[in-house]
């Protein structure tokens, strides 16, 4: 089987970046006839003088006519070697919250640098929220290479500026390719133009990134979604919890504790659309029978007897502000989603908000506004069952729901477990 993988594109706007995904789907012949005619065809009635692959991304309407990228596009291909899925995200600073949903599932966020421009304040924005939301992988393409004459003295420049930047951040892998999606040098052919660079091109880098080993494959995490009891005569004795594994392996045959109960227990098989399997690990979608009647329910988890989340209900966590309408505020209430389970809980202290462009910490802030990040105290009315956002994406992550609304006003990272009082 071919493995997967998933990946963003970041960077400001116009530094290119629906048009190289458009180079990447064009060059991997990976788009039907009919959208490469549309595509010229849109080209030419506003008078380019060449195709502009920008648009096999940039579907929505307001995106064309302004030529930005406002919602999150995915957009899926497959080469001899692996599979890929791609989100191309916003620019614009106001769509910040898109970027962050686009992340949030990311291996792999490949950063845009205009090479005539250097790195902007975006540039530095994007690589900090894709560190935060624990994207291990960083590619940064030096873009528009033919715009800036295929100059290695540029490309060294950028790269200098931009490894002093990212030694302030938590970045295990970081990659500098110089490219010109517009003219397909070093996107997936090599580039005569740079003889200087003798790294690989972007696609076959991407073809050869080694992310099994980012997977949990020891902390056992399953959040129950729901309860099987199916009311036909011939199946009124199963009962199975579905969901998806977030973490860990699980088997026939392992001994396995359900929280927030403590009870042990067996597991009996585990279930798929095609039939019993002999595994399950991250993200297989499963329903998993025990061996005794538990009383079992969505939002339980299943894990380890002696390796279980922290069952906690003081959240130090780092969010981003994703409502528009209304700003965070101390001693508001919301409803929070953490894996399967919902709960309520009540913001107690704002501790800083973070400074995108110089890191520093603004410990004098008593509120967050659209598309900023800080660090929060909130009180849960009942226990969740997390780890650490860099040990386990799924069980460290949250988002927040405005009640009134029921909007989605924010997204969490939990990056410390306080002690309980």
């Amino acid at each position: 089987m071919k493995s997967l993988l998933k990946f963003i594109t970041c960077g400001s706007v116009d530094d290119g970046k629906s048009t190289l995904i458009g180079r990447l789907l064009y060059d991997s012949k990976s788009i039907f006839e009919d959208q490469l005619d549309a595509v010229e065809q849109i080209s030419r009635d506003r008078g380019d003088d060449y195709t502009d692959l920008s648009l096999l991304t940039d579907g929505l309407r307001a995106e064309r006519e302004q030529g930005i990228t406002i919602d999150v596009a995915y957009r899926y291909f497959a080469t001899p070697r692996r599979k890929f899925i791609i989100a191309d995200t916003p620019g614009h600073i106001q769509y910040t919250r898109n970027m962050v949903t686009g992340a949030s599932t990311a291996d792999a966020a490949l950063i845009l640098v205009d090479a005539r421009k250097g790195i902007v304040e975006q540039s530095r924005r994007h690589t900090f929220l894709t560190t935060l939301l624990g994207v291990r992988h960083i590619v940064v393409c030096i873009n528009k290479m033919d715009l800036a004459d295929f100059s290695e003295e540029a490309f060294d420049a950028i790269h200098a500026e931009f490894t002093d930047f990212a030694a302030k951040l938590r970045v295990h892998d970081l990659t500098f390719i110089p490219i010109s999606a517009l003219k397909g040098d070093n996107v997936v052919a090599r580039s005569a133009n740079m003889a200087w660079y003798d790294g690989p091109t972007l696609l076959s880098h991407l073809e050869r990134l080694h992310v099994a080993s980012d997977a949990n494959l020891v902390d056992v995490r399953f959040p129950v979604q729901y309860v099987i009891r199916p009311q036909q005569n011939d199946a009124r004795d199963y009962r199975g919890y579905a969901g998806t594994v977030a973490s860990g392996v699980m088997k026939p045959g392992d001994e396995v504790m359900v929280l927030p109960s403590g009870l042990i227990s067996t597991i009996g098989a585990i279930d798929t659309a095609d039939g019993p399997v002999a595994e399950a690990f991250p993200p297989m979608a499963v329903t998993v029978r025990l061996d005794t009647d538990l009383d079992v329910s969505r939002g339980d988890m299943i894990c380890r007897p002696n390796n279980s989340p922290a069952a906690i209900q003081n959240l130090d966590a780092q969010i981003c502000w994703m409502d528009e309408a209304a700003p965070l505020l101390v001693g508001r209430k919301y409803a929070i989603k953490h894996t399967t389970k919902w709960a309520r809980v009540v913001v107690r202290d704002l501790n800083y908000r973070i400074d995108i462009n110089t890191l520093h910490r603004d410990e004098q802030a008593t509120s967050l506004a659209l598309n900023e990040i800080g660090r929060v105290q909130m009180r849960c009315t009942q226990p969740l069952f997390v780890d650490r956002y860099p040990q386990n994406r799924a069980t460290g992550s949250f988002i927040l729901v405005d009640e009134a609304t029921n909007k989605t006003v924010a997204a969490g990272m939990i990056h410390k477990i306080p002690r309980e009082v």
